[in-house]
């Protein structure tokens, strides 16, 4: 609604994980350097773990994105299924065909075949997890009797567990101690500075068409990074909302005001300050549908 008013060409702030939109602050990259030299290295078990919405599922297709031709990889975005269910899942990403009442034996074996077969062709087996702290504790261990697939040389499957810090808790607990022993690299990914902010903000104006720096005031910044808390998603959300802002009442620049007002109407950020005592209520489908115009009453009503 507000693209052709900023001289955008996509919309900046979406919130899917779009690699298009991938912005390589420190920790990112170092997260993704970390993945790449464990995978390198044949390494049974990698953990990253973050805040929600902190760019997980995006490192996780950046990371895919970044694999070369002798990697074969299984993605399961849903990991909250049962062991069965897993292993299933995961051979069909391996491009097994099978029915669907063959036993457990017997699938693994087709499993352990195609590894067999993969490593033969000099392929590495790579199964990335997303979510994974929502893995039932036999699926975990499921996963980890997979990493038991082997030859004297190498491991026949590697596992990038991508999760929330609920993670960290699920794999203290000492039932699941065999498998929080076998990951030997691990990251934290840890929320964006206010210079990061900053950069990270510009980087996605670029991204959907508009280069030039000064569409955001640095007040509105400062102010977007303390609402959000450095956390891509809400700056995502915030951002969205003081473009609108700023489209509904004209505006050719978002202001502190049109942040401010993205706050009162983000729940998940803290109200400071000005409009404190009410807050816009509207959904994504009334913000298709009512456009500009609910902003413009934010507009009057400040």
């Amino acid at each position: 609604m507000y693209l052709e008013h900023f001289r955008l060409r996509e919309a900046p702030f979406n919130l899917t994980p779009d690699t298009g939109f991938y912005f390589e602050s420190p920790s990112h990259q170092e997260a993704l350097n970390t993945l790449l030299v464990a995978l390198r290295s044949g390494t049974g078990f990698i953990k990253v773990t973050g805040e929600v919405g902190t760019g997980k599922t995006l490192l996780c297709r950046k990371l895919l994105n970044s694999l070369d031709e002798n990697t074969v990889t299984a993605w399961l975005p849903n990991p909250f299924v049962n062991a069965t269910a897993l292993r299933m899942a995961f051979a069909e990403e391996l491009g097994l065909e099978f029915p669907r009442n063959l036993g457990q034996h017997r699938l693994l074996k087709l499993i352990t075949d195609r590894l067999l077969e993969l490593a033969a062709a000099g392929r590495q087996v790579v199964l990335l997890i997303d979510e994974a702290q929502a893995l039932p504790d036999e699926t975990l261990e499921a996963i980890r009797l997979l990493t038991n697939l082997e030859t004297e040389k190498q491991k026949l499957l590697l596992v990038v567990l991508f999760g929330q810090p609920e993670l960290d808790a699920r794999l203290e607990q000492p039932r699941i101690r065999q498998l929080r022993q076998r990951i030997i690299f691990s990251y934290r990914l840890r929320p964006l500075t206010a210079s990061e902010t900053r950069a990270y903000v510009q980087h996605r104006l670029a991204a959907a068409g508009r280069p030039e720096a000064g569409l955001f005031a640095p007040r509105a910044l400062r102010r977007l990074h303390r609402a959000g808390r450095g956390i891509p998603r809400l700056i995502n959300i915030l951002g969205h909302k003081a473009l609108m802002s700023a489209f509904g009442t004209g505006g050719h620049r978002v202001t502190d005001r049109d942040v401010r007002r993205a706050i009162h109407d983000t729940e998940d950020a803290a109200p400071t300050g000005l409009f404190s005592g009410w807050r816009l209520t509207l959904g994504a489908a009334g913000v298709a549908g009512a456009g500009a115009g609910a902003f413009l009453l934010l507009g009057a009503l400040a």
